[in-house]
């Protein structure tokens, strides 16, 4: 156990993560003293900079404040670290080698769990819209609530939302086993697709985990399952299952979809009976099935018919999920974190939905020398879905290099005769702005520095 109310100071490694950086807003919330490092400046960093944290993107022990030395009582400093900071870093160092104990964001997240109604989102994908999404239509009703959200909501500019209410919203995220941590009042599982297979080794082990996820669901709990895997996921004793989705058997699913062009309108089947005329703007039929999800955890919370059309209606999304940067005469940009072949395809079928008729350019970079490895066929098939693709190389992220792979992979199983490979830092010079009609940049590495780059560029061409 860990006693957060005793702490005076909080250490965040890894401290511009969308992650760590909810938690560093929910600590700076609580009074505590916030700083941390991390390796880049970001817009989360520079945010968190303004709102107090002391922020060093120096891996040197010195630029640590001097409070996290003052304090002789070890238990009132709390040191936050993230994966994706190197075992070896000095900072980590030094607070080990001066006996504090190292944290790994999901045992704090797993420790707030445990003294809240957690409404806790698992997936593959969707996650992040589902819990946003969540979070979005509590907190426009009666109910509220609090929010860790792996995405920046673009209704809220946060990924951190406070509440007064005994319900906290969290994304569940499956790498490392993190959301075994968690004790949630009641889950989502969304998906159980192939990933994070250099972790589990085989996608039979990931379903495990999924299952022992499962099982964290408080007893008297519910547990909200797509109907697409109810075979592949069971529902603990003790704990009631609810079923989502657009086949027969499910509690709750839209039906009568009409589309209209910018948004759509759709009923939701309940077992208390039906919505009728529910207006929503959000791109794409996967998000059709997210908003279900997020209904009917919404509904079970107790939020009332009235306030979830009028939540849904105003429902703006999820900052890289889908997100439209320009959408002009002539031009059109949308980025989109999509990394897995499955979130690929959903994320083209949405584009080709939303704007029939248009000539599609993909620029992707693949996430993960391991996820492309076990994918390549799947992200090759996928992509030739494209009008045009511009495939970048891998980001690592945490991975060191595996022999042999590389985007090249991807690129000579593609069929597509109108493709390319190019360097991240050769965009978006070499974009020919003349031949673009709809542009999309898919990928959850470091392409998200590119999305200003290229909206200026297109802007300032284009007069968008």
């Amino acid at each position: 156990m860990i006693d957060l109310k005793n702490i005076k100071a909080v250490y965040l490694t890894g401290i511009g993560g969308i992650g760590m950086s909810a938690l560093a807003k929910y600590f700076l919330e609580q009074g505590q003293t916030v700083a941390g490092y991390d390796r880049t400046e970001t817009d989360l960093t520079l945010s968190l900079a303004s709102m107090g944290c002391a922020i060093t993107y120096s891996d040197d022990p010195a630029t640590i404040p001097d409070i996290f030395r003052d304090i002789s009582c070890k238990s009132q400093v709390l040191a936050v670290y993230t994966p994706a900071i190197p075992g070896n870093s000095n900072i980590l160092a030094f607070f080990r080698d001066n006996g504090h104990k190292l944290y790994k964001r999901s045992e704090i997240l797993g420790e707030i769990s445990s003294h809240t109604d957690t409404l806790a989102v698992a997936g593959t994908h969707g996650k992040t819209s589902v819990s946003t999404m969540i979070a979005h239509i509590l907190t426009q009703s009666h109910i509220g609530c609090s929010a860790f959200l792996g995405g920046i909501s673009k209704n809220y500019g946060s990924n951190y939302l406070s509440g007064r209410s005994r319900y906290t919203v969290m994304e569940a995220d499956e790498f490392d086993r993190s959301f075994h941590r968690l004790s949630p009042l009641m889950a989502v599982v969304t998906s159980v697709d192939a990933d994070h297979l250099d972790i589990y080794g085989s996608h039979e082990e990931m379903i495990v985990a999924y299952q022992e996820f499962c099982r964290k669901v408080r007893p008297g709990g519910r547990l909200l399952i797509h109907n697409d895997i109810r075979n592949k996921i069971n529902v603990p004793d003790g704990v009631l299952g609810v079923f989502y989705g657009a086949g027969t058997g499910s509690d709750y699913r839209a039906t009568e979809i009409r589309y209209f062009g910018d948004y759509y309108v759709f009923n939701l089947e309940t077992p208390e009976g039906r919505l009728d005329d529910i207006h929503f703007s959000f791109p794409g039929r996967i998000n059709i099935e997210n908003i279900t999800a997020a209904s009917a955890i919404a509904l079970m919370c107790g939020v009332t018919g009235d306030e979830l059309r009028t939540a849904i209606s105003g429902f703006k999304g999820v900052r890289r999920r889908f997100d439209i940067r320009i959408n002009k005469p002539g031009i059109t940009y949308i980025d989109d974190y999509a990394h897995h072949p499955e979130e690929i395809k959903a994320c083209i079928n949405s584009v080709r939905e939303y704007f029939r008729g248009r000539k599609i350019t993909g620029i992707f970079q693949p996430h993960l020398y391991s996820r492309t490895r076990d994918n390549a066929e799947g992200f090759a098939s996928i992509l030739d879905m494209l009008d045009e693709v511009i495939l970048l190389p891998i980001y690592p992220a945490r991975e060191e290099p595996i022999p042999g792979v590389s985007s090249e992979m991807i690129f000579s199983k593609m069929k597509s005769g109108n493709k390319s490979m190019l360097k991240l830092e050769d965009l978006p010079d070499a974009l020919d702005v003349d031949k673009l009609d709809v542009l999309v940049t898919i990928g959850a590495g470091s392409i998200d520095k590119l999305v200003i780059p290229i909206e200026n560029k297109l802007k300032n061409l284009t007069g968008a």
